[in-house]
């Protein structure tokens, strides 16, 4: 099997319903099965990259070999898996209320992480684009400049 590699782009707000859940689900395990894609990659700002990694997270319980990437920029972060419960519980004696931790199985931070402007993000994308075989894009045309 081979590597490919799939990351997600969009708006950082999105109109959630269903169908759009349904449609990313199904594209994303389209990927898995048919296009041997088995690494996610995903920023941090958007609620699209929040609703796929529910997804892949939900699908790594089908494909346990499918893994999860942050690529992280400035002022963003996330928990490995496997030290997801110590930090959730770090948080919960520092918050007294129970905080979810976005999980991955690995961080890739940007050269120009703790160097770039505002537009960091930008920057990322760009990387996460180039790194991959696949880019699942969330566009709403309405959201565009006038």
């Amino acid at each position: 099997m081979q590597n490919k590699v799939c990351c997600f782009i969009s708006h950082r707000k999105i109109d959630l319903t269903k169908e759009l859940e349904e449609k990313t689900r199904n594209v994303i395990e389209n990927l898995i099965i048919n296009k041997e894609v088995t690494t996610f990659l995903f920023g941090s700002k958007s609620e699209f990259d929040s609703l796929c990694h529910k997804i892949v997270t939900d699908l790594k319980g089908k494909y346990p070999y499918i893994k999860r990437v942050a690529y992280t920029c400035k002022s963003e972060g996330c928990t490995l898996e496997s030290e997801k419960q110590k930090w959730e519980q770090i948080y919960f004696n520092l918050y007294k209320e129970k905080v979810n931790l976005l999980c991955v199985d690995a961080e890739f931070e940007h050269k120009s992480k703790y160097t770039s402007g505002r537009a960091s993000y930008v920057e990322r994308n760009q990387v996460m684009i180039n790194d991959s075989d696949y880019c699942i894009f969330y566009y709403d045309e309405t959201m565009s400049p006038k």
